[in-house]
C-alpha cells in the first residue's frame, strides 16, 4: 500500500511538471504573438516562418510617406527610416532569416532618407524581392527596384516627376544645379537597379503631356514592366514563389 502511495506521489508530480512546462509554454507563445501584434501594428513589420519551405522571411510594408529628419504630424501614415535602417541591419547579421519581402504603398517622401533605405536594401546579401501594391511614387521608386526582382500588381502605380522641395529657395544658379544633382542621385540609382536606360528615365521624368499642372509620368502595372522599371506584373504569391526561388538559388551557390 505504502509503494502505491509513494507512485502515486511520483505519477502526480511528473503530472504537475508536465502541465507546468505546458503551460510556460503556452504563455511564451501568447507572448510571442502579442510581441509580433506589436511590431506589425508599430513598425509594419513581422517575421514570416510558418511556411512549408521552412524560409524564414523577414517582411518590411513601406507605407505612406517616408519621413526624414523632421516628425509628420501624427495623423499622417508614415515610414521611419531610424526604424527601417537598424532593423535592415540586424536582417544583414542574422543567421536565421534568409530573406526579405517588401511591400510597398507609398507616396514618397525625403529624398535622403528614401535614398538611405534603398542603398541599404541593395547592399543585402539575403535574397531580396519587392511588391508594388497601391502605388510607389516619387521617391518609392528606388525603393523598388533596390530588390533582387520587383513585382507590381496589375493596377499598381508608378509616378515618376522631378525634385521637389519646400521652404524657401534662392532663384540663383546654384540652386537650379543642387536641384539637377539631387535628381541624378535619383535616375542614376534607378537607371543602375533596372532594366530602364537613364535617359529613357529622365524623359518620364519630364513629360509634360500626363500630369496636369506639373510634369512627370505615371505607370500603371504592366506599362512599368513595359518601361523596364520593374521586372514584372504579379501578386503576393508570386512575389513569395520568386523569393524562395532566389534562397534555394543562393543555397545551391553556396554548397
Amino acid at each position: 500500500m505504502e509503494a502505491d502511495m509513494k507512485q502515486d506521489t511520483v505519477q502526480q508530480a511528473k503530472d504537475d511538471s508536465q502541465d507546468g512546462k505546458q503551460e510556460e509554454k503556452e504563455n511564451t507563445q501568447k507572448e510571442n504573438e502579442k510581441l509580433q501584434d506589436e511590431k506589425i501594428s508599430e513598425y509594419g513589420q513581422v517575421t514570416l516562418e510558418n511556411h512549408g519551405n521552412k524560409h524564414k522571411i523577414h517582411l518590411l510594408s513601406v507605407i505612406g510617406e517616408i519621413e526624414g529628419h523632421e516628425n509628420l504630424p501624427g495623423n499622417s501614415k508614415t515610414t521611419k527610416y531610424d526604424h527601417v535602417l537598424p532593423q535592415l541591419a540586424a536582417i544583414e547579421d542574422s543567421e536565421e532569416v534568409e530573406g526579405l519581402l517588401i511591400l510597398l504603398n507609398t507616396t514618397g517622401g525625403d529624398v535622403d532618407a528614401g535614398l538611405a533605405i534603398a542603398e541599404m536594401i541593395a547592399s543585402l546579401s539575403k535574397p531580396t524581392v519587392s511588391l508594388v501594391l497601391g502605388g510607389s511614387h516619387s521617391i518609392g521608386g528606388p525603393l523598388a527596384v533596390s530588390t533582387d526582382y520587383s513585382f507590381i500588381v496589375p493596377t499598381g502605380t508608378m509616378i515618376i516627376h522631378p525634385v521637389r522641395m519646400n521652404g524657401t529657395i534662392l532663384g540663383v544658379p546654384q540652386t537650379y544645379e543642387y536641384f539637377e544633382k539631387i535628381q541624378d542621385r535619383i535616375t542614376g540609382f534607378l537607371a543602375g537597379h533596372c532594366r530602364a536606360k537613364e535617359e529613357r528615365i529622365k524623359e518620364l521624368m519630364l513629360n509634360t503631356g500626363v500630369l496636369a499642372k506639373d510634369m512627370g509620368s505615371i505607370l500603371i502595372g504592366e506599362e512599368a514592366v513595359k518601361e523596364g522599371i520593374i521586372d514584372e506584373v504579379g501578386g503576393i504569391r508570386d512575389a513569395f514563389d520568386k523569393l524562395y526561388e532566389l534562397i534555394k538559388e543562393k543555397k545551391k551557390k553556396n554548397d
